[in-house]
């Protein structure tokens, strides 16, 4: 999959180049940008002296645009090497100038009540490094903000090897974060109707359960399933989450039974159950900048108008941190979690760790919040841990990051809102009465 990922990151960087060779062209501005794929010292310096052209103002709109595409055509032909050596002399030349926001500051600091009014738009702007403005350049461009999406796809690679990087990485973040608000952002379904191009993506960026075939795609797709996605109007080809639904009855216990081609249709009429079974982040360079949350409530409010019947929403989802997690505790923290007549690593031992895990383990870094980045998730948007269920998921990547199980995740509408509050506020954490028995609450 994540060669097939890179395979349509290749395929858009040649329809970029295209549009942005459509931008008007004004040769006497500067002479054509021409580096070597590893950028090396004397490119270096010409880059500099086109970059400090894109933030000057001398030419008007269409030669910032001009600047601007060949500086991104440039980019896009650099190897690895280049790439890095490329995003570094951003960060590095094009940060905020700290002497002027120093004097601004004491400016500031030394002002009365009054003067501060005025002087705040000084503040505003000696904080504001001149790489965003060349960032913004990029935006305006045909294809522009898919550019900025990957470009920050790559800085959250390149990041810890390069930490210079993370304060470049951060500011693309901000732009993006304002770019995608949630009020821009489009709902729409996926189906087998869709482009082959759409599809193709579906494929490639599905994270939670490989679709192995167009066949598995087509199962996934057809009338008692749902598939909605997200997208952004100047991306309108490129979905930035989805999530795959199964409108079945009962609460759905097991992904191999949801995934079988040969299982036959569900009866929609009688579906009183739609099971969200696989939420996929599309874009890298949009981690971080949560919407998904309310794409599960907007589809729940579609799928309610469409099945007024349904009763429960509700996921079948991974538990990927537990097994990393039981590798690291001892066999003295273990035995403390075991109910006497327990077997070690029996099956009821092995549910009791996983409901200890999920309800009670927390991040290190906030210890209000669930250790698990899927039960973080779905707590953060008012659903209730509700049932863990024994070999759900007896693929290679279940047994390995689970021992097979899985956990349902129940969104009850009333409740929504209050629980979602309650953790987010106090990390209270909503558990259902058979989760409960199991951590003897």
């Amino acid at each position: 999959m994540q060669q097939m990922a890179n395979q349509l990151f290749q395929k858009t960087i040649r329809r970029w180049v295209p549009f942005w060779r459509d931008v008007p062209q004004q040769h006497d501005l500067l002479e054509k940008l021409s580096l070597d794929p590893q950028l090396n010292n004397a490119d270096e310096k010409v880059l500099l002296t086109w970059m400090d052209a894109c933030l000057k103002d001398n030419g008007g709109e269409v030669a910032a645009r001009t600047r601007a595409a060949e500086l991104g055509r440039r980019f896009l032909d650099l190897n690895d090497t280049g790439r890095v050596r490329f995003l570094t002399l951003m960060a590095d030349n094009y940060s905020v100038d700290e002497v002027q926001l120093t004097q601004v500051i004491e400016s500031w600091l030394a002002a009365d009540s009054g003067q501060r009014v005025h002087l705040e738009v000084e503040l505003r702007s000696a904080l504001e490094p001149p790489r965003m403005k060349l960032l913004t350049q990029f935006n305006e461009l045909p294809q522009g903000i898919k550019f900025l999406v990957d470009m920050r796809a790559e800085l959250l690679r390149l990041r810890k090897e390069h930490p210079k990087l993370a304060p470049l990485e951060a500011d693309l973040k901000r732009l993006l974060s304002a770019w995608f608000d949630i009020g821009l952002l489009q709902m729409e379904e996926i189906n087998w109707r869709s482009s082959a191009e759409l599809l193709e993506k579906l494929i490639a960026y599905e994270a939670v359960h490989a679709i192995q075939s167009w066949n598995d795609l087509k199962n996934r797709l057809d009338s008692d399933r749902r598939c909605f996605a997200f997208f952004h109007p100047n991306m309108p080809k490129e979905p930035l989450i989805f999530v795959e639904v199964a409108l079945v009855k009962g609460m759905a216990n097991n992904v191999q039974e949801l995934l079988d081609e040969a299982a036959p249709l569900e009866d929609i009429g009688q579906a009183d159950t739609a099971i969200f079974y696989s939420i996929s982040n599309a874009q890298e360079g949009l981690s971080g900048i949560s919407f998904g949350n309310f794409l599960i409530k907007r589809v729940v409010k579609q799928l309610q108008q469409e099945f007024p019947q349904l009763a429960q929403f509700a996921t079948l989802s991974p538990i990927p941190g537990f097994c990393r997690w039981l590798d690291g505790i001892d066999a003295v923290q273990e035995s403390a979690l075991l109910d006497e007549g327990l077997t070690l690593r029996s099956p009821e031992h092995l549910q009791k760790l996983a409901a200890h895990y999920l309800g009670e383990q927390k991040q290190k870094r906030n210890q209000n919040f669930a250790r698990d980045p899927v039960a973080h998730f779905h707590l953060s948007n008012g659903a209730q841990i509700e049932r863990l269920n024994w070999m759900a998921d007896t693929s290679e990547n279940g047994l390995k990051q689970a021992e097979g199980m899985m956990v349902n995740y129940l969104y009850e509408l009333p409740h929504i809102e209050s629980r979602s509050q309650g953790y987010s506020a106090e990390g209270k954490v909503a558990l259902s009465v058979s989760i409960e028995k199991q951590l003897n609450k």
